[in-house]
This record gives structure tokens, sequence and C-alpha cells, in this order.
């Protein structure tokens, strides 16, 4: 697919994805969440893709929806509002696409991240800013409501006394706040910040099976929020049954025996194991 608002390269085993109308610090369209989602659906069945890392180009992340459009640059009745919300019919819906994939994610924000510009990064599994990123949940200031699962991602994320305080005041906050809400688990100089995105990506990559962190990110996200412990538990005791005689799991006990790093045979595209989807099941 060629790309017309975000850039899309492998570097080694990563994917690098980077937001990219610099011009107008990285602002949404309906086109650029198509292609973030083509970019997610792509890693998500590409063995040789073990993680993802987005961030923006030039000196924003994402300043949120494109408002060039004027005051009615939200109203989908007209065309500026729809090329915001209207996604092209190429890709999906690119916070499912997120969440789904089996690849663990990244969000390096190198700058501004307001509204829709940071509720894109609450499904992907770490965030770590550069020093001077302003955050916010804006939405509140403009007449509109939560969007892209964030009234769910957020709490979860960082509990809902912080969510309440950052959505309904609406204003926007530096890095050190949001690390200190527990919104960032990292915060760098800007000239470190991708250097550390990819440390990172290698710390969860680099000695792991990749079918057990795609199944790992799932269980985590997915029954995080569960009211008890007996669904997982209907479920994650049968899986390590069916992993235990996989060859994944030999060579990580070799491995270890040995004292030496894993080589990990497994793929996402062949060997998820039978309960997985398991959440399919149900609905």
């Amino acid at each position: 697919m060629d790309y017309q608002h975000i850039t899309c390269d492998l570097d080694g085993s990563c994917l690098i994805v980077a937001l990219n109308r610099p011009e107008k610090l990285n602002a949404y369209t309906g086109l650029m969440g198509a292609e973030i989602a083509h970019a997610f659906e792509r890693a998500d069945t590409d063995d040789d893709v073990r993680a993802v890392i987005v961030t923006g180009a030039g000196r924003g992340f994402c300043a949120g929806a494109d408002v060039s459009g004027g005051a009615a640059s939200f109203d989908t009745s007209g065309s500026h509002g729809a090329g915001v919300f209207a996604s092209p019919k190429q890709g999906g819906r690119f916070i499912e696409a997120i969440f789904n994939c089996r690849k663990p994610s990244i969000a390096a924000i190198n700058g501004p991240a307001v509204g829709v510009g940071i509720t894109m990064t609450l499904p992907m599994d770490i965030r770590i800013a550069a020093n001077g990123a302003k955050i916010g949940f804006i939405f509140a200031r403009r007449g509109l409501v939560p969007e892209a699962g964030s009234a769910w991602f957020l709490p979860k994320l960082v509990g809902l006394p912080q969510a309440l305080r950052w959505c309904l005041s609406g204003r926007t906050f530096d890095a050190d706040e949001a690390k200190q809400g527990g919104l960032v688990s990292e915060v760098v100089k800007p000239a470190e910040l991708m250097q550390r995105a990819r440390e990172i990506a290698r710390e969860m990559t680099e000695e792991t099976s990749a079918v057990a962190v795609a199944l790992t990110r799932q269980m985590l996200w997915r029954f995080a929020g569960a009211p008890a412990p007996f669904e997982l538990l209907a479920i994650d005791k049968p899986m390590s049954i069916e992993r235990g005689g996989h060859a994944d799991v030999r060579e990580g006990v070799k491995a270890f025996l040995e004292k030496r790093p894993p080589s990990f045979p497994g793929k996402v595209s062949t060997d998820m194991p039978s309960q997985y989807p398991w959440w399919t099941r149900s609905e």
C-alpha cells in the first residue's frame, strides 16, 4: 500500500510507523486512520515483525483532528468533517487494529499529542514521551466527548480519578505530569526518544517467544478488568497444557539449562493454540 499520511519502515524486526503530515503537526484524518489500521494489520500477519513503534514526523506527534475546516471541522455532513472522521474503504478501524494486533506496540510521543493524537496511543502497550511534549484530552473544551474508546482505555491505564481530572478539565499538561499520572512510563530527551523506544522493543522481543508474547498481551488486556479470575482460569490452564508440548517451550527450557539465548521456532501465523481467539467463542 502506498501511504499518504504515514510512513512505514521495517527496522530489523521492528516496524516504525510515523504519522506524516508535519506541516500540520500530523493532524489526524480519516485516511491516516485507515493507513494506521493497514500498518497494524500488516504487522499482525508478518512474522518478520516483532514490535511496532509509532511516532510523529517533525516536531509533533499528532495535534488532534484536522480542524483546518474551521468551526464545521467535526460536522460530517460537510466534506471536511467527512474526511476527518469517515475512514476510506481501504484499511479498517485503527483502534481495533492496534488492540487486536498480536505484536506489542510502543508510542514514542515526540511532541504535542492532543485529542485523537493521544487517544490513539491508549491501546498501545507502552508510551514514552520526549521532554516538552504537551498532552491533552481536550474534548470537553471542544464540546465533544472522549472518542476512540478512550473512556474505556484511559481509566484502565491511569485509574478513574486521574482520568476524570484530565478529561473533565480538558486542559493540556506536560510529559512529566503524564508520567506522574501513569500515562507514560518514561520521559526522555527528544534526541534519545527513538533510541529508547527501540531498546524497549528489544527487551520485549529478543529473548521471548513471539507466540507467548501475542497470547500474554491479549490475556492481560482482556482480563485486567474481569470481576473474577474464573473465566481466565478456564482458558489459561488448557492453553498452558497445549503450549507445554510445543517446540517453543522445549527450546525455552533447553536454552535456560544451557545458559544461552533461546531461538524460538513458533510463529504467530501458524502456531497460535487452539484456544485462540477465545473471546469470539462467547459472542
